[in-house]
């Protein structure tokens, strides 16, 4: 059939119109590059490379039914016509998700700028001090807000971090108790959240009020969960709680809002353990949910057990700051089966948002828009308590509960407000930036009710009293955002400059290829990322009326369709707002499958020890065990040692977790006997989706025998990787699973199993991978695959003369990537695998995965995107390096001094005087383009050892304060 509808187009006509079409832009070579690379490999034509690549058994004998391709334009008219049935409201909804104003400069030099969001997680530190000094003022900035030691790079939404928090205090509290105690008044997703998190850890949630249930009965918990602001809007003192804590060794975990505690007293100094939240309000949309980056602080005695990823300041090679991700043996991938969190990525574009929108504005700026907004809610207070609706809670910040029946509900819509319903006789209304003076005398008038005489704004000021509607003892005495980077930058030419100079330090797409190997960084079209701006995606709160949401409904069912018809899977849930989270939601379905059919005695997940660390991450936090599964020579799933232990812990077996294909390049020919070894024994098989883009078009994991998959839009389907998150990780699911993917108390449905806070993640940026999809076409997508194929074997066959490759197949070809193995050349030179990274940001490149699935190697994957020019240019490149360390083997250059060892070499280098014996054109120029287009790293090499035993994670002023005055 493909070859029918082929052959019925000629050369000219196939020329003509890939020549304008999307795909045409999105693949990096042309058709003659194709034909050149396919020469160099002495293969025919693509059919030929398929069959030497992927084995018969798995090939797709079918078309998808996706349809045809449409152009950029046409996409885009077609989403706007789809969304412009999203009803933009305004929000007062609250529950931790407010209007606000992104600045115009942070919205086009950052977040609309591909410099910042192509660019990778920061592992390698020195091509990305641009945004690590971003991601530390985030740091800063909740260090501030919260008054504790330790603040994370954040977290991936306000309900997870809430589990995290919990979780911690389970870690650490010395208590064997496996009790709970968290605020009824919490949020309810934050509840559902925990209780998703709490279930397969055996933790027991007991709900109550903290003053009034928590006190009586405080030994018999392990540590309790305060939310204030609460759902209601009341701020309560937590001093005493934190006191009584203490004293039965538990912990206090502080939900809160950071515009909040521009006025009120730190949560630390009041003896909280530990404080989360969302930093949405700072400037980032609502988005339907997200993306958002959660904000999660502690004291000083838990940083080693603090989740996630947190930046520190460290020195280079001379002796200068620079700054990198910090105790690093934490991350849960290296921990795998040990792990105590299963967090991979963090919301690194969204936290640095939240951090620029806190630096434009300075302390000055927030602390008139906190003032702004609690004025307006204490006026909104006095009106309404004018008209006989007092809010049930005097101490408020910004949100007010009221009782009131659904008529009022009702008038509010009409007039397009959305508030809160609480229940059928209580309302909730949260005030924000965005408020006037007109919304609080139109909802006035609403509470009025038709010809109801509305209390008279001016006339209130006088009635106002002191300043705020709060304690003296509750509000902030201290000095907040003192230092010199919140005091900076708040014009508009200061701001854009800053950002210009950041962005300068980094490696990001549009410099050069990430050859990440099983990261996928792969083009972000513009076309693509045009709708995350539009009001009619970003301006929707997670919990708007669903008729207020039919756009993003269709949006959601044509993706949902789109990704079954891809992997051939029953259902979707798009919840999972991380690769990660993928994974985890995956195993809750798994294991919720299991228990329905009585056999909750599952409990064993075999994963190959070739996996990604946060599969057995995951399996632990779904209350699983791990079983890891051997690979053979060829880096293949040992077939013998998986038959052997799915058949011994037959009557537990849950689950296999598997990547395909596999996480060592190459597609393993027995997949289908795997499955089936893990299904006789009553299994579930899960597919890792991080390498789906070796797939699409031409193998669905469910027709391989995968139960499930979990769907990595920020790799195959195009949406940025945000310089270490935003990500999604939807799951696709087999019909007898569906009944148990996680759910919502937002949705029609009801359930178990809710992983995010919001229920279908980080919705904006969905139209991402949709418009992709759309503009691909079936043909699209699968021509996508097969030259990310051939650029990998392409690769592969370039350097194969100058680095041994660990695996390929019985045909001697890789799938996507490829595994160059450093090992024998460290031996034969002592120039390691870490060495050669740093070398590549010299010749402009950011360095392929490192030691990762095997350590001393590199683990290289192009995509489809990058053309047979980048293609060669960083084999040029990976060649001239190998040429480098030949003189080292030969003893030309000295181990101790060569520019592979002291890589990277900075401008400052440039302009010193010069102590090494290898020459200056060695260390800047050593090919020709060098000359043109030269990258120079901001920093020499890190010193990861001294960043670990010297945690630093805030400012240090002296440095910033010299180097960042502007102008």
């Amino acid at each position: 059939m493909r070859a029918q509808k082929a052959s019925a187009r000629t050369p000219t006509q196939q020329r003509t119109r890939d020549a304008g079409s999307f795909t045409h832009r999105h693949l990096g070579s042309t058709a003659t590059q194709i034909q050149a690379m396919l020469k160099t490999l002495k293969i025919a034509d693509m059919p030929s490379l398929l069959r030497a690549i992927v084995p018969a058994a798995i090939r797709l004998n079918e078309d998808l039914g996706l349809g045809q391709p449409c152009s950029e334009e046409a996409m885009l008219a077609k989403l706007a016509e789809m969304v412009k049935h999203n009803r933009t409201a305004i929000n007062l909804i609250g529950l931790g998700y407010h209007d606000c104003q992104l600045p115009a400069v942070i919205q086009r030099c950052f977040l609309e700028n591909p410099g910042w969001y192509t660019a990778y997680t920061p592992y390698q530190a020195e091509i990305a001090q641009g945004r690590l000094e971003l991601l530390l003022g985030f740091q800063q900035l909740v260090l501030d807000l919260t008054g504790l030691d330790y603040a994370n790079a954040s977290l991936l939404d306000e309900a997870t971090a809430a589990a995290e928090a919990m979780l911690l205090c389970r870690r650490v509290a010395p208590r064997p108790t496996p009790k709970f105690f968290v605020d009824q008044a919490c949020f309810p997703q934050t509840r559902d959240v925990l209780a998703t998190r709490a279930a397969p850890l055996g933790l027991e949630l007991v709900y109550g009020d903290p003053q009034k249930d928590y006190v009586p009965r405080a030994a018999d918990y392990f540590g309790l969960l305060v939310q204030t602001p609460n759902s209601l809007g009341e701020i309560i003192p937590i001093q005493d709680l934190a006191r009584i804590a203490h004293s039965h060794d538990a912990l206090m975990a502080v939900g809160s809002d950071p515009l909040a505690l521009i006025l009120l007293k730190p949560p630390g100094a009041e003896g909280a353990d530990i404080v989360y939240g969302n930093s949405q309000r700072f400037g980032v949309p609502l988005g339907y949910g997200g993306p958002h980056a959660a904000f999660f602080a502690v004291k000083d005695a838990y940083k080693r057990s603090l989740p996630g990823r947190l930046i520190g300041v460290s020195r280079d090679s001379k002796g200068r700051h620079a700054f990198r991700m910090t105790l690093q043996t934490r991350e849960q991938h290296i921990r795998r089966a040990k792990a105590t969190s299963n967090i991979c990525t963090a919301q690194v574009l969204l936290a640095n948002i939240a951090f620029l929108y806190a630096a434009y504005h300075g302390r000055a700026g927030l602390t008139a828009i906190a003032q702004r907004v609690h004025r307006k809610a204490r006026r909104l207070a006095l009106g309404l308590t004018q008209l006989g609706y007092a809010p049930l809670t005097p101490c408020f910040f910004d949100t007010l509960a009221i009782k009131a029946d659904t008529t009022v509900y009702r008038r509010a819509l009409a007039h397009g407000y959305n508030l809160r319903q609480i229940d059928p006789s209580h309302l909730g209304i949260s005030l924000n930036e965005m408020t006037t003076r007109q919304d609080v005398e139109q909802l006035w008038a609403i509470f009025a009710g038709e010809g109801g005489s509305v209390p008279n704004y001016d006339e209130l000021k006088d009635q106002l009293g002191s300043q705020y509607a709060l304690p003296a003892k509750l509000l902030r005495k201290d000095a907040i955002l003192t230092h010199p980077i919140f005091q900076s930058y708040q014009t508009e030419t200061k701001m854009m400059r800053y950002l210009r100079r950041l962005q300068q330090k980094d490696i990001a797409l549009d410099r050069a290829m990430i050859p990440l190997g099983s990261c996928t960084m792969k083009l972000n079209a513009a076309a693509e990322m045009m709708p995350v701006s539009w009001k009619e995606i970003n301006g929707i709160h997670p919990f708007a009326p669903t008729e207020q949401t039919s756009g993003y409904r269709q949006l959601i069912d044509d993706l949902d369709t789109m990704l079954r018809k891809i992997t051939g899977f029953a259902a979707i849930s798009f919840q999972p707002n991380s690769g990660a989270q993928g994974e985890y939601a995956g195993l809750l379905t798994i294991r919720a499958y299991h228990q329905a059919r009585g056999e909750a005695q599952r409990d064993i997940c075999l994963i190959p020890s070739s996996a990604h660390g946060t599969n057995p991450a995951s399996a632990i936090m779904a209350g699983l065990r791990v079983i890891t599964i051997q690979c053979d020579a060829k880096g293949n799933v040992d077939l013998d040692d998986i038959k052997a232990k799915a058949t011994l812990h037959a009557d537990r077996l849950a689950a296999l977790m598997i990547t395909y294909p596999s996480t060592h390049g190459v597609f393993e020919s027995d997949i289908r006997q795997i499955c089936a070894v893990v299904h006789d024994q009553g299994g579930q098989v899960y597919m890792d989706g991080a390498n789906l883009n070796a797939l699409v078009g031409i193998a669905r994991p469910a027709d391989l025998g995968a139960d499930l998959c979990h769907i990595n839009l920020h790799k195959t389907f195009c949406i940025p990787h945000g310089g270490g998150g935003p990500g999604m990780g939807p799951i696709g699911v087999a019909k007898h699973l569906a009944p148990f993917l996680p759910q919502h108390h937002a949705t029609d449905r009801h359930g178990v199993n809710c992983v995010s806070a919001a229920p279908h993640g980080s919705a904006s940026i969905l139209p991402i991978s949709w418009g992709y999809i759309t503009m691909m076409g079936e043909e699209g997508l699968r021509r996508a695959t097969e030259l990310a194929l051939l650029n990998a074997n392409y690769l592969l066959h370039r350097l194969r003369a100058h680095y041994p490759i660990l695996y390929t197949n019985a045909n001697g070809y890789c799938a996507h990537e490829c595994i160059l193995d450093i090992r024998p050349i460290k031996k034969n030179s002592g120039i390691s695998a870490e060495d050669i990274t740093k070398r590549l940001m010299d010749y402009g490149f950011h360095a392929p995965t490192v030691s990762f699935p095997v350590v001393g190697t590199l683990m290289i994957e192009p995509t489809e995107s990058e053309s047979k020019e980048e293609l060669d240019r960083f084999c040029d490149a990976m060649i001239s390096i190998r040429a480098e360390i030949k003189k080292v083997e030969s003893g030309t250059w000295p181990l101790e001094d060569n520019p592979l060892v002291h890589a990277p070499h900075t401008l400052a280098d440039l302009y010193a005087d010069w102590p090494h014996c290898y020459t200056k054109d060695d260390a800047f120029a050593p090919l020709p383009y060098l000359q043109e287009d030269k990258y120079f790293c901001p920093v020499n090499r890190i010193d990861q050892v001294y960043g670990d035993r010297n945690v630093l994670c805030s400012f240090p002023t002296e440095r910033t304060a010299r180097a960042r005055t502007p102008d």
